[in-house]
């Protein structure tokens, strides 16, 4: 699975449910976007120790930014930036998802559903 950013924010707030569905996943991916977003939410540098110390704890794999994942991401901000306000960083986190044929893990349901190569996760949080 890819987890977006909200994922951990929830998990950081307190949420179980969050917490239980990255502890049992068979794999845990982020795509680099997310990396970069998480850790530039730190506010301070111990959050940003206790940020990445989350991640390699945790083991997860952050999956780089290729060429296909690139074009991939350009075409779903040509097809949905004006339809459904797709943001660069959102399509870079669904279409690293994509490329690799694995679910994108997100509360957020409007940034992703109208992908429809995407096997998206829903966690109501």
């Amino acid at each position: 699975m890819v987890f977006d950013t909200d994922i951990f924010i929830a998990v950081q707030r307190g949420s179980g449910k969050a917490a239980d569905l990255i502890t049992t996943a068979e794999r845990r991916c982020i795509s680099i976007f997310t990396y970069m977003e998480f850790v530039h939410g730190s506010l301070d540098r111990k959050q940003l120790k206790g940020n990445r110390d989350f991640l390699k704890d945790l083991e997860f794999e952050t999956l780089p930014l290729t060429e296909n994942i690139g074009h991939r991401a350009s075409i779903y901000v040509e097809q949905f930036s004006l339809s459904h306000s797709m943001r660069a960083g959102d399509a870079i986190v669904a279409a690293t998802a994509a490329e690799h044929g694995l679910a994108l893990v997100s509360g957020n349901a409007r940034h992703f559903r109208q992908i429809p190569d995407l096997e998206l996760k829903v966690l109501r949080i």
